[in-house]
């Protein structure tokens, strides 16, 4: 099943040295799969099947399987999912579990039942873990304790991928790998008013105050809660790495391995959109949690570590805002 050891990296089973292949990547169009379809082409990748939802809708498990039937994919990056914050999740939670289930269901049993897929890869997220897992949080505290209930319904759909791709390792020789990324950021990500994470909402914010010429933009907290950000590229920098280095049953942990306050992310933000105006805390407004941190011990013992820092990243992200967003907004 192309299985690989952790020193080798260019035997027949090598991902990186298997360019021409079918590579299936399967949600290429969102924040993540956008990412990991740059860096293959990047690298030279020249087979990449991609389809958007209205070309092969993944919860339909009979479009699925004909998909792989007729492709036969090598390998199969799965960045597909509904996602959403906590707005979405809380009003849609059948809509959250019912179609992560139905995708990764579908795509890892398709990928069994062609015969030709030599690797799987299935992407997750942090919040798979318990909402009081210890910090840094590592990947042994999967299922050890009660979930943040407010995205509980897509974090047990991630946890059933991460299952199910252990079990058809373990009872069919899958080589069905899982990756579990920190909070991500960069190209392509929602910078919707209501519904964005932190970072995409800070930019927005502190860009349409410079826009507007406001005086102050205010901040819910006290900015003292400790957070991680990882640019998407250096997650798909991991993916690849992880295709051609890693065949193990554990899932892995993707993180930057480095903490940033909210107060000095909001700081940062500020600065590089170029808001000259007063940043305000509102500290009658809740914090969260005081710390979330991911430990990439195991995959930093494997040789990969992040590479874009937080400032040039958000340089980065600030300039794909304001060329592919913002200017659409301005009536």
């Amino acid at each position: 099943m192309g299985r690989l050891d952790a020193e080798t990296t260019t035997t027949v089973g090598s991902f990186l040295s298997d360019k021409t292949a079918k590579v299936f990547v399967a949600g290429h169009r969102g924040l993540v799969g956008s990412a990991v379809h740059r860096k293959l082409v990047s690298l030279g990748f020249t087979n990449l099947l991609l389809r958007t939802h209205a070309e092969l809708d993944l919860t339909r498990q009979s479009a699925v399987e004909s998909f792989f039937a007729a492709e036969h994919p090598r390998y199969v990056i799965l960045a597909a999912a509904k996602v959403g914050g906590i707005h979405a999740n809380s009003t849609f939670p059948a809509d959250f579990i019912a179609v992560n289930l139905q995708i990764q269901t579908n795509v890892v049993d398709a990928a069994l039942r062609c015969g030709s897929v030599r690797k799987l890869l299935f992407l997750g997220s942090s919040c798979i873990y318990p909402k009081l897992a210890p910090q840094p949080i590592p990947e042994s505290a999967l299922l050890s304790g009660p979930l943040e209930p407010t995205n509980e319904w897509y974090a047990i759909a991630k946890i059933a991928g991460i299952k199910m791709c252990q079990a058809y390792r373990l009872q069919h020789g899958l080589d069905a790998i899982s990756a579990m990324p920190t909070n991500l950021y960069g190209p392509f990500d929602n910078f919707h008013p209501e519904n964005s994470h932190v970072l995409p909402a800070l930019i927005r914010r502190f860009h349409e105050a410079k826009i507007s010429g406001a005086k102050e933009v205010v901040v819910w907290g006290t900015g003292s809660p400790l957070r991680e950000f990882l640019h998407v590229d250096d997650l798909a920098d991991a993916v690849v790495f992880l295709m051609d280095r890693y065949s193990g049953l554990e899932h892995v942990n993707v993180g930057s391995g480095k903490e940033v306050s909210i107060k000095e992310l909001a700081e940062m933000v500020k600065e590089v959109v170029g808001f000259q105006g007063e940043l305000v805390w509102d500290a009658t407004k809740p914090d969260g949690t005081p710390r979330k941190l991911m430990d990439s011990s195991r995959l930093a013992g494997m040789g990969w570590e992040a590479k874009i820092s937080l400032k040039d990243g958000l340089v980065d992200t600030y300039k794909w805002y304001v060329e592919n967003v913002a200017k659409h907004q301005q009536h």
